[in-house]
């Protein structure tokens, strides 16, 4: 901690124009009324009385012992904050955060400069304020984040659609549904939990209706116009994580002063997430508010454009505590690139003849792990040599000297599909000399989206016809002894919905563009240092399965995913707080059309005769023609139902 003592604000209101009100925790040194400081905005639906709190305790106080005020805050219809929640990123939202930012700078403890930090959604939003210039924003930290939200976020990948596009809309449908804590909102609690109640959307719905990249996917879309941010931007992200190809996209395009950090982690705060090695991101971040919010020469402006680590190869697991690797400065705009052909079944220097038929199982995929690696452990890719079995692969010869990896591997492949619809999954690989293969990086195109994701256009059957792929971004070394290996497949479950028929695809050339590392200096972070963890007692442990069954009978597969988040007690708050959330992803091997996704989650309040528990319920599948869409809500007082919504929804398919 800093040397500031601070004071902490349990529930400070922020009233919007229209007269909704907004729930802020808040932090700030105790004398700031006296001696106003620099404001640290964080923004977000995920409830900061039970949600966010383990690490909001971490960082806010952080900070604040530092010389600033730190305030967390609600969004509209989430948490202890008034209103209803329509959508993610709405100009609602966004419109609720530029009048949050303008109400801290008039507040006689801030110094009228404010700046805004966050992970995933709070990252998200973080951008796209920026973009709408607020004067009294100078400043953002960005985590885990996207620049495009149709190519890079939950929902489509590649013109593919992502099936964390059901999953994630089941979160919101737990998170959102939940009501506010009587002890912060008063008796009316529960009319504010029937208002959000009544008026809940299942997003699935929302997002499933734009399958092209609409004006609704460029809306917050920060790529759109890069030279709207103003305001500085530190970019943060993780190798492990699904966020992976915004920093560089920035670092790259904003005009405002930019630096971006990548480590191992997955979706987490670099100060506690996996895989370690950990960094100080909160001495990190003060460099970065005390130059550009207190004016301080902290010399940030010299730091590289982009710190990154180079992951050492290791044995593939769904789960590390640590990576091996060393962190440098890449200069991205004049690394040079090694370019591999495929020729017959390998990866050559010169380009050979190619004559491959890609016809996987429905079920190629099973070993992908997460889309987004965030919750309880073991959600990495592992072992890819059941999946590798099942598609068509390239190898290279045994490397006489290591592969460095800094960039996005570009690839080219030359196809002919029997059907107007289809997909490939493309993977960059690391075959050990034991056998074992760990997914270096990958990514995916529904080949109506080849050249335009605005205006798709059906394949031509049976034409030959080239395709691009850009894989994700990644710092990673082959060592010398080790096989690169170049996997395509026509399916790639459940990461992604199947298209409507196996479209076979007959590949006749390809090249492969690997970035290379150009290191022009050294990087080294201090140890993390972080307020102290909030304070709970265990209930019930949390606890995680993950179990992928072939059902001999039916023939078909299903992966089982079971993250119990535990119950605890907060003594300061005596609030009960416990979750669990399940997922079911079915699919037969030789059957598109039978791909199935069920979520559901179970989510508990209480404190002492005050009881409350909401089932969330949601389901998917599709036809030729359409996906189908079913979800539920039940609300529960004690053991009683009071209150249940059901939703039901039938969206055409349009070239997905």
């Amino acid at each position: 901690m800093g040397p500031q003592e601070i004071e902490e604000i349990e529930d400070m209101g922020i009233v919007m124009p229209d007269g909704c009100r907004l729930s802020t925790r808040a932090w700030r040194p105790k004398d700031a009324a006296g001696a106003p400081v620099p404001a640290i905005l964080e923004y977000l639906p995920y409830r900061k009385r039970d949600g966010t709190c383990a690490r909001d305790a971490l960082t806010h106080p952080y900070l604040a012992s530092h010389g600033y005020a730190c305030l967390r805050v609600d969004s509209r219809g989430n948490g202890d904050s008034e209103g209803v929640m329509a959508d993610e990123y709405t100009p609602q939202e966004l419109a609720d955060a530029v009048e949050v930012i303008k109400w801290i700078a008039a507040q006689d403890w801030c110094s009228g400069d404010v700046g805004m930090m966050g992970i995933s959604w709070g990252g998200f939003n973080a951008l796209q304020v920026a973009a709408l210039q607020p004067p009294a924003l100078k400043a953002i930290i960005t985590l885990c984040s996207t620049v495009d939200r149709f190519a890079d976020d939950i929902h489509y990948k590649g013109g593919c659609l992502l099936n964390e596009n059901l999953g994630w809309a089941g979160t919101m449908l737990s998170y959102s549904s939940r009501p506010p804590d009587p002890a912060l909102v008063g008796e009316g609690w529960r009319e504010m939990w029937m208002q959000r109640l009544r008026a809940e959307p299942h997003l699935a719905e929302i997002w499933l209706s734009h399958q092209h990249r609409d004006d609704y996917w460029k809306h917050g879309s920060v790529c759109e116009d890069y030279a709207a941010i103003k305001a500085a931007v530190l970019a943060v992200g993780g190798w492990g994580d699904a966020y992976k190809n915004a920093v560089q996209a920035l670092v790259e395009n904003v005009e405002a002063p930019v630096k971006g950090i990548v480590g191992p982690w997955i979706h987490k705060y670099p100060h506690f997430a996996m895989p370690e090695p950990r960094i100080g991101f909160l001495q990190e971040a003060l460099r970065w508010w005390d130059r550009w919010l207190k004016g301080v020469e902290t010399g940030v402006e010299d730091d590289p454009d982009l710190r990154l680590f180079v992951i050492e190869s290791e044995a593939p697991k769904p789960d590390y505590e640590r990576r091996a690797g060393r962190w440098i400065a890449q200069d991205f705009r004049q690394a040079p690139q090694r370019i591999f052909h495929l020729s017959g079944d390998r990866l050559r220097d010169q380009p050979g003849p190619v004559d491959a038929l890609v016809d996987s199982p429905a079920d190629t995929g099973m070993a992908a792990g997460e889309y987004c690696a965030i919750w309880l452990g073991r959600e990495l890719p592992g072992d890819q040599r059941r999946d590798d079995a099942l598609s068509v692969c390239f190898d290279s010869a045994a490397l006489d000297q290591p592969i460095d990896l800094a960039g996005a591997p570009e690839v080219a492949l030359t196809i002919e599909s029997n059907a107007p619809v289809g997909q490939i999954a493309v993977r960059l690989n690391d075959v050990r000399p034991d056998g074992k293969v760990a997914r270096i990086t990958y990514g995916m195109l529904n080949l109506t989206h080849r050249d335009n994701a605005e205006h798709p256009e059906a394949m031509p059957v049976a034409e030959s016809v080239t395709v691009r792929l850009r894989l994700d971004q990644i710092a990673y070394r082959i060592p010398e002894g080790h096989k690169l290996r170049l996997s395509i497949s026509n399916a790639y479950w459940p990461l992604i919905w199947p298209a409507p028929q196996a479209a076979t695809l007959r590949l006749t050339a390809g090249t492969l563009a690997l970035p290379l590392v150009r290191e022009v200096g050294k990087v080294a972070f201090p140890a993390p240092e972080m307020a102290a963890p909030w304070s709970t007692e265990e209930m019930r442990p949390p606890d995680h399965l993950r179990e992928t069954v072939f059902d001999q009978r039916s023939g078909v597969t299903r992966l089982r995913i079971v993250d119990d988040f535990g119950l605890v007690r907060d003594p300061a708050t005596g609030l009960e707080i416990g979750s669990m959330a399940r997922e079911w992803w079915d699919i037969h091997p030789d059957d598109p059309l039978s791909a199935r996704g069920r979520t559901h989650w179970t989510s508990t309040l209480g404190r002492d005769e005050w009881q409350v528990r909401t089932e969330t319920f949601s389901e998917m599948w599709a036809d030729l023609g359409a996906f189908h869409l079913i979800a539920r809500i039940e609300a529960y007082e004690g053991d009683r139902l009071i209150f249940e919504r059901d939703f039901e929804k039938a969206i055409a398919r349009d070239l997905v």
